[in-house]
């Protein structure tokens, strides 16, 4: 017999400015985006490779969540993990808009504007990992990203996804087995990139 489980309750530093803004209130709007931005443009960046289009994507995110936070019904996500979630599906509708894409196309979803202070060897071990990344299926890299990049737990994840736990779960291990494989050739000369 399954345990009936309450709602867990979410901590949400947005809330009170989703309310607000909800209400009109444009610096309570500018604070939820001050407090969302770089985890949306990094999340952004990985899923599609380019920091403009993450940018793009994260324009339209805010437009959208400027539109729907007089509706936002606390109690279901974080304000952030709905912000996630639309960036997502923003993410994979431009994934699958573009057109085939060429090995020469791949090598351009490697971040090339590493900060300077990174040495050249780990800004090539971050773009054969950024390559790797881009080989995933599109849920499965998005679900690495969340978990392994943005830190987010696989509760906050999995919401994100609008999937189960089990379901995330099951989508991390097989995006792990993937990249581990798609590293595996490489993986002598990445560890000796590191020493």
């Amino acid at each position: 017999m399954m345990a009936l489980l309450s709602p867990p309750a979410f901590d949400d530093a947005d809330l009170a400015d989703v309310v607000l803004a909800g209400a009109g209130d444009r610096l309570a709007f500018a604070r939820i985006v001050g407090r969302n931005i770089d985890a949306l443009i990094r999340f952004a960046e990985r899923m599609l490779g380019s920091r403009a289009e993450a940018e793009d994507v994260v324009q339209d995110v805010f437009l959208r969540a400027w539109k729907q936070t007089a509706n936002w019904r606390s109690g279901e996500a974080r304000f952030s993990t709905w912000l996630h979630r639309v960036a997502m599906t923003r993410c994979i509708d431009r994934v699958r808009g573009r057109r085939e894409t060429s090995l020469d196309d791949i090598s351009l979803l490697a971040s090339s504007d590493m900060p300077p202070d990174h040495g050249l060897q780990q800004q090539s071990v971050a773009q054969r990992v950024q390559l790797a990344l881009a080989g995933l299926a599109e849920r499965q890299r998005a679900a690495v990203i969340l978990c392994h990049y943005e830190e987010m737990t696989n509760i906050e994840a999995a919401a994100t996804l609008e999937i189960s736990v089990d379901a995330l779960e099951s989508l991390l291990a097989r995006g792990r087995r993937a990249l581990r494989a798609a590293l595996l050739p490489e993986r002598q000369s990445l560890i000796g990139d590191l020493t």
